[in-house]
């Protein structure tokens, strides 16, 4: 972990470098500037098989001396879009260029109101953690953020407090993601040995292709309590960014089971660069992989498949809470 550690800060460093200062502030000057940058930079135009030259013959058209920043920023974020990427933004003074099509064109599979009915009024709150016992003796935890500091007094306190229970549920149902750190301290309670969980790469060149020898990622067991106890991860289309590492993480650990929907993936480790004009660009840069090699941009699948039936959440059930809570009754 300590030679992925160094390679993430040395990205992180190299990326505030990626930029160019060719290019003219005209509307055609940042047309050709933010083009460029993700032909050069974005890592995934051949994994999305996104043809990157048909896309400038599509938009460039519409580039005229006379746009308004309002209608530059709209037909930059338009062929941004196409890369259907949640980890890729324009960032004007006036508004921010996103795309949500990568939870939005999903079943929701998550109602705030039904969870703060299970967490009832005693729940317990720990950065973004909030946590109680179920009336059958199952834990369940609620992670809507790896945001917040996950501190390891914390995560010691809590397994402490759950230790009575037969079984535990983290719900990271709607966690758009936040500090890779937070994820990997969390996952390092599930574990007693290193566990390879994945792969990194970055790009060595302009070409579409041009990429580092994969970097393993390993989750290294916490010095701290350790969770011995079946587990089951509930995830929903809106599972994102660090979230989806999470999710990949658990998933190598044997004691865990995935429910619920696939996670919205989000793999890319985010870049940031700026046009002429003055407007930050956010893209994905560093591919990061399972630890099969195989690519989770688009998300990872649940070993049970269940969604939040409309019957059940007008009783005030949560589907894919019970479906957990059923699972832990099966365990010998």
């Amino acid at each position: 972990m300590k030679r992925l550690t160094l390679l993430i800060l040395s990205l992180m460093l190299l990326s505030s470098c990626v930029r160019d200062e060719n290019y003219a502030d005209s509307p055609m000057g940042n047309f050709e500037a933010l083009w460029r940058i993700i032909d050069e930079h974005y890592c995934f135009l051949d994994y999305k098989q996104v043809d990157w030259n048909a896309v400038k013959t599509h938009y460039q058209p519409y580039i005229t001396d006379d746009l308004t920043n309002d209608k530059l920023f709209q037909i930059l974020g338009n062929m941004l879009a196409e890369l259907k990427d949640g980890h890729v933004n324009l960032y004007a003074y006036h508004n921010t260029a996103r795309y949500w099509n990568w939870y939005e064109d999903y079943p929701r599979n998550y109602s705030e109101e039904l969870i703060e009915k299970y967490l009832g009024h005693d729940y317990r709150i720990s950065g973004g953690l909030r946590y109680r016992i179920l009336d059958d003796n199952i834990g369940y935890v609620s992670c809507t953020s790896f945001s917040s500091a996950i501190g390891n007094n914390a995560l010691s306190e809590m397994l402490r407090y759950m230790d009575i229970c037969n079984g535990l549920i983290i719900d990271v149902r709607n966690n758009g993601g936040g500090e890779l750190t937070n994820a990997q301290r969390f996952a390092g309670r599930f574990t007693n040995e290193k566990v390879l969980v994945g792969y990194m790469c970055h790009k060595t060149g302009k070409g579409h292709n041009d990429f580092s020898e994969p970097e393993p990622i390993y989750i290294e067991p916490s010095n701290g309590i350790r969770w011995q106890k079946p587990v089951v991860v509930l995830t929903n289309r809106h599972s994102y960014s660090a979230t989806n590492d999470f999710v990949n993480s658990m998933r190598y650990m044997p004691q865990v089971t995935i429910i619920g929907d696939q996670t919205g993936g989000g793999s890319g480790m985010p870049f940031n660069s700026e046009l002429p004009n003055g407007w930050g660009v956010r893209f994905s840069a560093c591919p990061t992989f399972d630890a099969q090699m195989q690519q989770i941009e688009f998300g990872i699948k649940p070993d049970i498949q269940v969604d939040l039936a409309a019957s059940d959440k007008d009783q005030g059930i949560d589907t894919i809470i019970e479906t957990a809570r059923a699972f832990f009754d099966k365990k010998p």
